[in-house]
């Protein structure tokens, strides 16, 4: 197994698309970081100050305006009303909840990337770890050797594992190392407010706890590399049943897009929540943003992912041992 693993991880590193995905995550970090740093600098000359009290201040404000116009939706209203409570609770707890500092740019990339952008990515990786067999013509060699169908499979399955770890962490790696540079490296031990419930009525404080900016990183970490695997599952088994990698990439590219559109309109539809692009803004549940439709919690995203999961690896390996090379 190990060799075969070796093999796999030799071919993708041979390809050279992580060297690409690093590339583009690294100009796509220096981009986000000098839009970061030209906001800051345009909120200090609009205001005159760089105390962030004063700039939330003004962001409470500027919330409740917009509450007050009757041309936003119902559904927008709530979200503003949840966003305002927030803002207000930081406040009323002298808590700054954007630390300046290269662990706040991370932290803000990782939430903003893990529904499209790291899947992106990570699809890029496992589109084609098995159709590219069959466009090569390797499939025949391949399956000829003296090892079982599955185990076959599941070198690929755990070198895609590997590459996908190997993604999150480059990603984090590049948007601390580049924003540093311009914001700083502190903020490790920033307060951080998690626990914030979004009911019915508006936002629940109840359960609201303190923890340092490390320690929630570690679960924006972890949650994003979930939604990656996940994802990359999803793509790998698309890459087993179908030959064609430009047909799958298509495929697997349609259902992110779309769930970034739904995400943002499918609050009536309350069968929607099934679906796996809808779940995927995993951080959005610790930081405590409305979800998409009503009653959705971590918990059941976590649960909807993961059958989605097991679903995809159960058909890979299936379809991959039992159909007819040719």
């Amino acid at each position: 197994m190990n060799r075969l693993i070796q093999n796999e991880m030799m071919k993708l590193i041979a390809k050279k698309r992580l060297i690409v995905i690093a590339l583009i995550i690294g100009v796509l970090v220096i981009l986000f970081t000098y839009a970061q740093y030209k906001q800051v600098e345009t909120q200090r000359e609009k205001l005159g100050t760089s105390d962030w009290r004063t700039i939330l201040q003004t962001q409470i404000v500027d919330t409740t305006n917009r509450l007050s116009s009757s041309r936003i939706t119902d559904e927008w209203k709530k979200e503003l009303q949840i966003s305002l409570q927030q803002q207000q609770y930081y406040l009323d707890h002298n808590i700054n909840p954007s630390e300046p500092g290269a662990p706040t740019f991370m932290r803000i990339f990782l939430e903003n990337s893990i529904d499209l952008f790291i899947p992106l990515m990570v699809m890029v990786i496992a589109s084609d770890l098995v159709s590219s067999e069959h466009s090569q013509g390797s499939i025949k060699l391949l399956l000829t050797r003296p090892v079982r169908r599955w185990k076959v499979l599941l070198s690929k399955y755990l070198t895609l594992c590997l590459a996908i770890s190997l993604i999150v962490a480059i990603a984090g790696i590049l948007s601390y190392l580049v924003s540093g540079l311009v914001f700083g490296y502190k903020g490790w031990g920033a307060p951080i407010l998690t626990g914030f419930n979004v009911t019915e009525i508006g936002l629940n404080t109840s359960d609201v706890k303190l923890m340092g900016q490390w320690k929630f990183l570690l679960m924006d970490f972890g949650l994003v590399w979930f939604v990656a695997i996940v994802v990359g599952t999803l793509s790998f088994m698309l890459s087993v049943l179908i030959r064609s990698t430009a047909a799958g990439m298509g495929v697997m590219l349609a259902s992110l897009i779309s769930g970034a559109i739904l995400t943002n309109m499918v609050s009536s539809w309350e069968s929607a929540k099934y679906f796996f692009m809808v779940n995927l803004r995993l951080t959005d549940y610790i930081s405590g943003n409305a979800p998409p439709i009503e009653g959705m919690n971590l918990s059941f995203s976590i649960m909807v992912l993961f059958v989605w999961w097991a679903a995809a690896l159960f058909v890979s390996f299936t379809v991959f041992t039992k159909k007819d090379v040719y």
